[in-house]
């Protein structure tokens, strides 16, 4: 595995006496007790892993829960099923006629072995999660060797499936490998376990005590098979044999102790020779760990920079507390990890090979798994209906009736026999909708109350003014001020209570139709009745939101530069954000004009814009799925200008996918579904789009010659822009949403900008009344 991450300060553990004599208790925790830490993902608890006849004390049992969580936790980050429990059903067969691998030891150690095991033999491959679930028992006719038997474990299978099962009578293994080096109570019952079987053994005591001291296997690295290791000064207590005499090698220099104690001038004198030595070459920093098979994963580890000399000694002195016999302290250089080359771009240094390995879900019998796909739509003759394993034609435009067709919804799920695993609606409309049908059924949503919240606008608002924390930064300190519209009599008091100017929107509107910058008071009343009187239901605009009803609200009008911030949510914890820039708008107007990605925000300001995103989010209940949330950058901080609870929506998933290599569709597939999505920590931009918005009203003429559809795929086609589409015909209206987004790629903002201004100019698209350059003129 090669990393392409800097060193985190999370590598820097604790040294302190107190830290170390927590990691020396059974299964490496003082109190005997697993790690406290929450691992992430979620899955069943209800799990049947108590083992019949073999009761396990409180602590064993903590152990247990915590491992099998550890492995559900890993399936999750490998995109694989979650285990199913059959041990309600005991496995019965012939046993000692089957072959049965079975590995004693820490899922995400041996998660690898376990997965290819499961494909090459498939259901014989067993992970025990306690040593209760095993046994041995005297091998018959064979004086002084025991059988090992399996009473209980998780069996894996293709496609990565794996089930919980009892066996009944147990199997008998014949193969067992154990993680004998684990720790001072685990890794004995380990050992014991896997001395004198009748089976083959992968490990045992004796063999840990070689291969995971990690000072031995550098030492015959260097000087048997000629390995370059990291620059290294070992301090060792009572060294083994192993260790004791031979030849010098090369960077690493072994200083044999008389004792833990008095060492003061020895160390101060060694560690000061050391990090001045050239075995260092330009290293910057160095580590200071404990070495011996007792530490295996439970490294306690300082990072300190080469001229610290003083901080080094007093570690290295620490540490010779803990020494046990054969056990030493090791400062060694810091190795930076690997900088793989990007396309295009210069190898960093030495030829790199890197295996990349797929998974692929595949059924028990080999054969690959698809997702079902299951289409609920208003419109029988909608394209996709023939494209889905299930199409249900359903009136989903009465949304004041969501509840009643979450019920009925779910009773034609039901009569269908579908088993569904998540439910999901990237149309503004249906939102709320979809968060009712997955609590009829039961499956993974954000709370129906949460999704009202953030697609009411000014309920979004109003909420979060009253979210003071805790958490710190508060939610409250983006919201911007407002007043819900249903009537003429609210108009007059929200003038009085608003700051003016302000922007007047449709509550529950998208794709800022119907949103207008309001100077005064009669603006105000002007904009209330012109909307009343256009714009009353769905047939006067569709897909707008007037499903929901045409009330209106207020806000204050805040200056600032506009962004756009798409988080991806699992559990309340942020996955990935995504932010891109906005350019001006055309006042009184808000219809997005311009855009760029990734942002030109310096990276404090960008992290203020994912963090106020995020914050809002959490504040509404907004746990899982994928969300766009728009805000601007003001003097005083972000703030908020409405959430949207699905995935953006115009050209932002394609150009996502393009930049980022992210499909936050499928993200929003496997959130649904209970699965967390493997995203990059720190996504890279592999370069910049910037584009302009194309508007029926402006450019008609030009989407009918020289920038027609056809000439604009073409190009697309080409790769010399990027097209997309957001509407079917050339319809001009007073109320409009863009017809098209072209943008144009390039390695810089700056170049990105320019090919787009000149293509604009020769196509048609930029003019007196549409001046491109101005609208690009924040991405300068």
């Amino acid at each position: 595995m090669l990393s392409l991450d800097p060193l985190s300060p999370e590598w820097d553990c604790p040294l302190g006496s107190k830290d170390l004599e927590e990691e020396e208790g059974p299964r490496g925790g003082g109190s005997g007790l697993p790690p406290t830490g929450c691992l992430p993902g979620s899955w069943r608890q209800d799990v049947g892993l108590d083992c019949k006849g073999s009761p396990e004390g409180a602590e064993a049992r903590a152990w247990t829960v915590y491992y099998y969580s550890l492995l559900q936790s890993c399936l999750q980050q490998a995109g694989l099923p979650e285990t199913q429990d059959r041990s309600q059903v005991p496995r019965t067969g012939c046993p000692g006629a089957e072959v049965t691998l079975c590995i004693l030891g820490s899922p995400s150690t041996f998660l690898s072995v376990l997965l290819e095991g499961g494909v090459q033999s498939p259901g014989n491959m067993l992970l025990c999660l306690s040593p209760a679930w095993l046994m041995k028992v005297p091998a018959p006719g064979q004086p002084g060797e025991a059988a090992l038997l399996v009473s209980k474990a998780v069996s894996f299978h293709p496609g990565g499936m794996t089930f919980l099962d009892d066996f009944v009578p147990p199997r008998r293994a014949t193969y067992f490998l154990a993680g004998v080096g684990q720790g001072p109570g685990w890794g004995r019952e380990a050992a014991e376990l896997a001395r004198d079987l009748t089976c083959p053994t992968g490990a045992s005591a004796e063999l840990a005590r070689l291969l995971e001291d990690r000072l031995l296997t550098r030492r015959l690295l260097a000087q048997q098979g000629g390995v370059a290791v990291p620059a290294t000064l070992a301090l060792t207590y009572k060294p083994p044999g192993l260790l004791r005499g031979g030849d010098a090698s090369p960077g690493l220099r072994l200083v044999e102790l008389s004792g833990k104690e008095g060492q003061e001038t020895l160390v101060k004198e060694e560690v000061g020779a050391f990090l001045h030595s050239e075995a260092l070459g330009d290293v910057l920093q160095v580590a200071v760990k404990l070495s011996g098979w007792r530490w295996r994963g439970r490294q306690a580890l300082r990072l300190h920079q080469r001229v610290e000399l003083d901080a080094v000694v007093d570690t290295v002195l620490a540490l010779l507390e803990k020494l046990e016999e054969e056990e030493s302290v090791l400062v060694e250089a810091v190795c930076p990890p690997p900088r793989l080359p990007f396309p295009g771009s210069p190898s960093p240094g030495p030829e790199l090979a890197v295996r990349i390995c797929a998974v692929v879900c595949r059924t028990q019998g080999d054969r690959p798994l698809l997702s079902k796909l299951h289409l609920v739509e208003s419109d029988p003759n909608h394209f996709a209906s023939q494209l889905v394993q299930t199409f249900i034609h359903f009136d989903l435009t009465e949304h004041q009736r969501d509840e009643e067709n979450a019920r009925l919804l779910a009773e034609l799920v039901r009569a269908r026999g579908l088993q569904l695993d998540g439910c999901f609606s990237y149309w503004d409309d249906c939102l709320v909708l979809t968060a009712l049908l997955c609590q009829e059924l039961g499956l993974p949503c954000n709370p129906p109350a949460a999704m009202r919240l953030a697609k009411q606008k000014s309920c979004t608002q109003l909420h979060l003014l009253h979210c003071h924390g805790p958490p710190w930064p508060a939610p409250s300190l983006h919201a911007v001020p407002c007043c819900p519209l249903e009537s003429e009599a609210d108009v007059a008091r929200a003038v009085h209570q608003v700051p003016l100017p302000g922007v007047m929107k449709l509550e529950f509107g998208a794709g800022a139709v119907g949103v207008r910058l309001v100077e005064d008071a009669p603006q105000c009343h002007e904009h209330f009745s012109r909307i009343a009187r256009d714009l009353q239901g769905e047939a006067d605009h569709p897909g707008i939101g007037l499903g929901w009803g045409n009330a209106m609200l207020l806000m204050e009008f805040v200056e600032g530069t506009e962004h756009d911030v798409d988080l991806v949510l699992f559990g309340g914890r942020l996955l990935a954000a995504f932010v891109s820039d906005n350019g001006p708008t055309r006042l009184p107007g808000f219809t997005e004009t311009a855009a760029c990605m990734p942002t030109g925000l310096a990276p404090e300001q960008e992290a203020q814009m994912v963090q106020a995103a995020f914050r809002c989010c959490l504040g509404c209940g907004l746990l899982d799925g994928v969300f766009n949330v728009e805000l601007k950058l003001t003097g005083a901080g972000p703030r908020l200008i409405e959430i949207n609870p699905r995935m953006g929506g115009f050209y932002l998933r394609d150009w996502i996918l393009e930049l980022y290599g992210v499909d936050l569709l499928l993200a929003a597939a496997m959130v649904a579904c209970g699965l967390r999505p493997a995203l990059p920590t720190h996504p890279r931009a592999r370069g910049h789009l910037v584009g302009v918005m194309c508007l029926v009203s402006q450019h008609l003429q030009a989407l009918s010659s020289t920038a027609s559809r056809e000439t604009l795929q073409a190009l697309h086609d080409r790769g010399l822009l990027r097209l997309n589409l957001l509407e079917e015909a050339l319809v001009p209206g007073e109320y409009e949403e863009p017809y098209c987004s072209v943008a144009c790629a390039g390695p810089s903002p700056t170049e990105a900008r320019l090919r787009l201004l000149g293509l604009c100019q020769g196509l048609g698209i930029d003019g007196p009344n549409y001046p491109v350059a101005h609208f690009l003129s924040h991405f300068k």
